[in-house]
């Protein structure tokens, strides 16, 4: 949960806010408290005249220029000498200093109150860093309406922070027995082959050799596309950038599953800028490209089609989209789709395989891009996958491609 903008102030401003604030309020407090004390104080010296003097008083208090001996003499004679002679240890200075003195606690419990918010949020950003610190990741620090701006983004970053960190473990916990899982398949595969081999089941030749070979190679994929990922995670992954034709990779990766496309009847539609390069990693990109298409031909059923689109934005944004016709994601799914080991169980099955890499590698390979990769359903069904590319490493031209 955020509060609005319009409730966060910078600490500087709230610090000075409140301190005027408080500042004024004493100021004022004590200011109408003296005013009362002497408007009480003259109204009961008044109310004790005589009738002829506070007649008289009165009289000369509106034209003091008539007689200011006389107005003087009845000051002295009903107020005291010491209202019109100033010194430190009058009634005034006295009742003032009662007045300070007795306003202090107030003081101090409302400025202890106008600080209570930030109190507070310190103290649940505390609370959960304790929560945090014994292993509880899904602590979370509640923000507080009226509080500085930087104490807010404070508690949203800490939250932020936890959340990752809670992601992090999940990933850690669930993908640990996932990744035994995946590896053992086709290593318990190879191995009984070539045991089998070994025992004379099956015999040692050519097709049996290529069948262990086959399950070598899904595992040393496997491997290879852990360690992708954990070069992305730590910031290390390589990208050698050269200049090239978008529309030739995106080719290029298509003639690779043609035959595939053929059997599964899936009509392929791509609408490219001919003219169109850009300066990337050609064998990255170009394995992103191929994710996406074996992703939508794994997932799209028969007859149906794959449109592959690229468009720009003014000359800051290149996007390239894969959009199919499949099952699509389930809505739950959809904030999951992107970590690694993840495969929707409901709509694009796990029966069909795979290791549920394929999304996290191509999110990681357009991040190290400088760009991103969403995924989303399609109106009418289906997915839509979109890779984002910055244009500063992108040169565009005219017309497009169809095939």
């Amino acid at each position: 949960m955020s509060w609005p903008s319009t409730l966060r102030l910078p600490l500087a401003r709230w610090l000075s806010i409140r301190i005027l604030a408080l500042a004024i309020g004493t100021a004022v407090v004590v200011a109408t408290c003296m005013w009362l004390r002497f408007a009480i104080w003259n109204a009961t010296i008044l109310r004790n005249m005589p009738e002829a003097d506070r007649a008289e008083f009165k009289y000369l208090e509106a034209h003091p220029d008539r007689d200011k001996k006389r107005l003087v003499q009845l000051m002295n004679q009903y107020y005291g000498v010491t209202y019109v002679v100033p010194e430190i240890g009058n009634a005034d200075w006295v009742a003032l200093g009662i007045m300070l003195v007795a306003t202090m606690p107030a003081i101090v419990i409302l400025a202890w109150w106008m600080a209570r918010p930030v109190s507070r949020q310190f103290l649940h950003v505390a609370q959960s860093a304790r929560q945090v610190a014994r292993g509880d990741f899904s602590a979370r620090a509640p923000l507080l309406a009226h509080v500085p701006q930087e104490f807010t983004e404070l508690a949203l970053d800490f939250n932020e922070m936890t959340a990752r960190l809670q992601s992090y473990e999940r990933e850690v916990r669930d993908s640990g027995a996932i990744l035994a899982h995946e590896l053992r398949t086709p290593l318990n595969a190879a191995m009984g082959r070539l045991q089998g081999m070994i025992d004379g089941v099956f015999p040692a030749d050519q097709e049996q050799l290529q069948t262990v070979m086959r399950r070598l190679g899904l595992l040393n994929r496997l491997v290879d596309d852990l360690h992708l990922l954990s070069l992305a995670r730590a910031g290390q992954l390589v990208i050698e950038k050269s200049r090239f034709s978008l529309a030739d990779l995106i080719e290029e990766r298509l003639s690779w599953v043609m035959t595939h496309i053929e059997s599964s009847a899936v009509r392929v539609t791509c609408e490219i800028d001919p003219a169109l390069t850009v300066e990337a990693d050609r064998e990255r990109l170009g394995q992103v490209c191929s994710i996406l298409v074996d992703n939508a031909l794994l997932y799209a059923a028969d007859g149906s089609e794959l449109a592959i689109r690229v468009s720009m934005e003014g000359e800051q944004l290149l996007f390239i989209e894969f959009a199919d016709r499949g099952p699509g994601f389930a809505p739950e799914s959809l904030p999951l789709k992107l970590d690694r080991f993840w495969r929707a169980e409901s709509t694009r099955t796990r029966h069909t395989g795979g290791s549920g890499l394929g999304l996290s590698i191509a999110s990681a390979i357009c991040t190290a891009h400088g760009g991103s990769l969403a995924v989303a359903n399609r109106d009418g069904g289906g997915a839509i996958i979109r890779i984002t590319l910055p244009l500063s490493t992108s040169a565009a031209a005219t017309g497009h491609r169809r095939a």
